[in-house]
């Protein structure tokens, strides 16, 4: 039989993909609504699900060698690999140890053969970043407050790194973050904990690098079910925890004792009768027949070498009784009414007896409370869909979704007491698949994509209470624009808008409509009612969690609706007792496609079988000094004594992969060339509107410029609505937007701090606290005002000022001494804070030079100005009156405010100080209201302030 390779493969796969083409277009009305109704979903869902068909006639060994092939990455992709040092394995084997306990680590086959490796391979991952991300976080010497650790998906038993790079690419580029993808042992030769040992490994690792709240975990299938079971090691062990985890379709269930795992699934591509392969040494495992065989020639070869049965010696190098396991635990249930046992091994993750522990099932988990927040994706047709829905209910509900009685132990019940809840927000999206970003070329992946990055960006800024801003690229979308050979534009009645040429020039000609736009169909009244009822749009920030919950159900099209109640999901009704419990349906038919198999493939078995006798009595296998008894599928308890195991041979490139990560990235390429077109084209936009200042300076921001910065609410627009480079859009690159934590969750650590320092700046402002009491807050981010009493504060905390208003706020914070005209610091600055507060003006760099102030002149952010043309200011710093540096230009005049107005475009009137003299709050030279800040026309008489309503009700 020919190996997997691509052509072999090609040639598997093509008839169905011809068969979907003609097919799609002959059955329309069949699809109508569902995400196969657009042909490049539709191929897709059949092409994946031909080549698992195709693969499952293939040994387990070449479905991994072929998905585990180098896949070259893009040029505009940075790709580093790492090797996780090997303490780091050491430390995670220990807490592997604590947290399965005596009882676990017996159940698993003992303590060291899951740390068992082939020679030269050391556990590595790699660092996944786009270019242009790295090459900006090199330029300013940052090392990034974004990470997602991304586990990939793959049944346990196969799939790579480079298989996922593909998605995973995308994930950083949305979330403008670096990606960390472990690439840890599969089975069946490396079965629970092996893996899970390596993600734990990784993450132990990860924390040398970054600190925990800038990291996100991410996993898609059985990755994100390993993503759950490390989450739950790190909170029982005590290790920081991120900022909070993705789970894309994860397998949280490996017993299948939910419904939808029994029911029909015809827009899924997982087998609905488990995954079966060609036998090999490596999968089926030996039966419960086969090891008595094993066991009898293990007990022939002892007393033919004197070994007394039930003895140990560990120098002859032959198992004893007790190193070849009696017999896998036996399945036993009821079929059609018959007594059925099953003496296989069913998972390749595990042996039968660990299928309902809590690390390989999380659903099984005492209580799944006291993690970070939670995005669950799963798809409305796929397999798995009830116990993801059951899995997320059970994380913000743990005390409604326990599992069994017989499971609840003291200690079970004393981590029920000890963890709250953990806040979740579940995604159902209608009829698509396991894993839908799989097919990152359709436009359901595109708004899950989205979603996740809005998610794991408000995460982030959550855990590090600061903004995040991420890639908001719908305007220059393939997919948003509905282009780029996905006829997703049938349900839109307006072409794409090019966002490089908002506006056609008189000489250009429309373009001619297609037989496409005339044959585009009416939408149905689920989709009109759909768009009514719709609560918002896949991507957009998160609406307050209620009851730990957010629960939305999404269409393909990305409108969020409401999902339906707890008692209408069969997941949510189940009894607790049935859960972990093996049903006869899923068995049915995995026991009917094994018929079918073992009659199809009768002497490849029997050869495999004659081969590991052969093995037995030429020597036997290796044994482990402490007497583990791995499981039968171990590579580690299967290695034959005296034989070395080969070295790793050298990754080859796979060029079917190759070709399906370029279909899969072609999206992001196309996206990526139209925002850097959009860019430039923005960029020459705003180079024509530059304003010619007084002295001749171009390029300077104009002072209406930075009052529509002030007014507007949207981050990279004017009050007119038009995009500007440096308020929306990096200088490179598409266009970003930030997000924040708004208190969805609701109160947590750190924002009574807050609030205390927004307090003590109005009490100080105010005049009714201390001086020798006051504290300086810090400034933050622009653009983030926190509301006190229901006024809009025109600062935040962290950072230094950024725009006018930052700087009007910190030029308040500075008093005059009565009768002086000399500035006078809040207790805890130095002189130099008041210079800060000039730092746009000209000649703020000037520190050389010093003139003599009048008495009777006024002071302006520190700044005493007379009617002569130098300025100087003192400072009083502990007490000692001192002389700071010049910061206003000899040539500039400045006499009186009242009498000889400045000019605002030369950059000296933006910021101006709200404390002068005494007077009534809104006319010229008086303090204005504690609700707002002065602007320089204000303050210079062109424009008349109208005194806002709380203006008065402070007044």
């Amino acid at each position: 039989m020919p190996p997997l390779n691509t052509a072999t493969i090609g040639m598997a796969v093509t008839p169905t993909v011809v068969f979907t083409f003609f097919s799609h277009y002959l059955n329309r009305n069949g699809v109508r609504q569902k995400p196969t109704e657009r042909l490049s979903y539709d191929e897709g869902l059949h092409l994946i699900r031909s080549f698992l068909d195709f693969a499952s006639s293939r040994p387990v060994e070449e479905l991994q060698a072929f998905t585990g092939q180098w896949v070259p990455h893009p040029t505009w992709v940075r790709v580093d690999e790492v090797e996780i040092p090997e303490y780091e394995l050491s430390r995670a084997a220990n807490l592997l140890h604590e947290q399965l306990g005596p009882e676990g680590i017996r159940r698993v086959g003992g303590r060291e053969w899951w740390q068992w490796r082939k020679p030269k391979s050391p556990l590595k991952a790699e660092w996944i970043e786009m270019k242009a991300d790295y090459e900006e976080r090199k330029e300013n010497a940052d090392p990034g407050n974004r990470v997602m650790l991304y586990v990939h998906g793959g049944a346990y038993f196969f799939g790579s790194v480079n298989e996922h790079r593909f998605m995973i690419q995308r994930h950083a580029r949305k979330l403008r973050a670096r990606a960390f993808a472990p690439k840890y042992r599969l089975a069946p030769q490396f079965p629970f904990p092996c893996g899970l040992q390596d993600c734990l490994a990784a993450y132990l690792y990860l924390l040398t690098q970054q600190e925990p709240k800038t990291i996100i975990l991410a996993g898609d299938s059985a990755g994100g079910g390993m993503v759950l079971s490390l989450l739950v090691i790190l909170r029982d062990q005590g290790i920081p925890l991120p900022a909070g985890a993705v789970l894309i379709s994860p397998w949280a269930d490996l017993t299948h004792s939910f419904p939808s795992v029994a029911g029909d699934c015809p827009l899924d591509y997982v087998p609905p009768h488990g995954f079966h392969h060609r036998p090999s040494r490596a999968w089926p495992p030996p039966d419960e027949d086969e090891m008595e065989e094993l066991k009898k020639i293990a007990v022939e070869q002892k007393k033919g070498d004197g070994v007394k049965e039930g003895s140990s010696d560990s120098n002859s190098g032959i198992p004893t009784i007790g190193d070849v396991i009696d017999k896998p635990t036996r399945l036993s249930l009821m079929i059609d009414g018959q007594q059925t046992d099953i003496k296989e091994q069913i998972q390749m993750y595990t042996t039968n007896e660990m299928l309902n522990h809590p690390l390989v099932s999380p659903v099984l988990q005492p209580t799944l409370g006291g993690l970070p927040p939670l995005l669950i994706m799963t798809g409305g047709a796929e397999i798995l869909r009830d116990e993801q829905i059951y899995l997320a209910h059970k994380c913000a509900h743990p005390e409604k979704y326990l599992p069994p009685e017989a499971m609840m132990d003291e200690h079970a019940w004393a981590q029920l007491r000890q963890y709250p809840p953990t806040d979740v927000q579940l995604q159902v999206w209608d009829d698509l698949c396991h894993v839908a970003p799989t097919l990152s070329f359709t436009r359901p992946a595109k708004y899950q994509f989205r979603a996740i990055a809005q998610f794991g960006a408000w995460a982030l800024a959550r855990a590090q209470r600061r903004e995040i801003d991420i890639l908001d690229d719908d305007d220059v979308s393939v997919i948003s624009g509905h282009e780029g050979g996905d006829e997703s534009d049938e349900d839109t009645n307006q072409p794409a808008v090019d966002p490089t040429q908002p506006n056609l020039e008189p000489k250009q000609k429309p373009k001619k409509k297609t037989n496409r736009s005339k044959n585009k169909r009416t939408k149905t009244v689920a989709e009109m009612e759909n768009e009514a009822n719709a609560v918002g749009k896949a991507g957009d920030p998160l609406p307050p969690f209620h009851q730990h919950m957010i629960r939305q159900r999404v269409t393909t099209t990305g409108l969020i609706l409401p999902l339906p109640e707890h008692s209408d999901l069969p997941a949510c009704c189940m009894d607790r007792n049935v859960i972990g419990v093996i049903k006869a349906g899923p068995v049915r038919k995995w026991l009917a496609h094994k018929k079918k198999f073992d009659s199809r493939f009768a002497s490849t078995k029997s050869k495999v079988h004659k081969q590991r006798i052969k093995d037995m009595r030429e020597g036997g296998y290796e044994v482990f000094p402490g007497g583990d008894v791995p499981p039968p599928s171990a590579l580690a308890g299967r290695r034959k004594i005296g034989h070395r195991e080969k070295d790793q041979k050298k990754e080859k490139k796979s060029w079917g992969l190759s070709l399906w990560g370029v279909w899969g990235s072609k999206h992001d390429k196309m996206t990526m060339a139209r925002g850097e077109k959009a860019d430039r084209a923005a960029d020459r936009e705003v180079s024509t509107k530059t304003v010619q200042g007084a002295d001749g300076g171009e390029g300077a921001r104009s002072y209406t410029d930075i009052e529509n910065q002030e007014s507007t609410g949207v981050q990279g627009k004017t009050a007119a609505g038009v995009d500007r480079p440096g308020l929306g859009t990096r200088p490179s690159g598409s266009r970003y937007k930030s997000v924040a934590d708004k208190g969805q969750t609701g109160p947590h650590e750190g924002e009574e701090h807050e609030r205390m320092q927004i307090d003590d700046i109005l009490a100080y402002r105010k005049g009714e606290l201390e001086e020798q009491h006051h504290q300086p807050p810090e400034v933050g981010a622009t653009g983030k005002r926190p509301i006190v009493d229901g006024l809009a504060t025109p600062f935040s905390l962290g950072k230094k000022a950024g725009t006018a208003s930052m700087i009007t706020l910190q030029s308040g914070r500075s008093r005059f001494t009565a009768g002086t005209g000399v500035l006078q610091s809040p207790p805890g600055t130095s002189a130099g804070a008041s210079r800060d507060n000039l730092s746009l003006m000209p000649g703020a760099d000037d520190a050389n030079t010093s003139a003599e102030v009048p008495e009777s002149g006024l002071a302006v952010d520190g700044v005493a100005t007379g009617s002569g043309s130098a300025l100087k200011n003192e400072v009083e710093v502990d007490g000692d009156s001192k002389e700071a540096e010049r910061i206003v230009p000899q040539e500039v005049e400045v006499s009186n405010y009242a009498t000889q107005p400045l000019d605002a475009t030369r950059g000296i009137g933006m910021s101006l100080p709200t404390p002068l003299t005494p007077g009534t709050p809104g006319t010229l030279g008086s303090r204005p209201g504690l609700d707002r800040f002065v602007t320089a026309d204000e303050f210079l008489g062109t424009g008349t302030p109208t005194p806002t309503a709380s203006e008065q009700k402070l007044a």
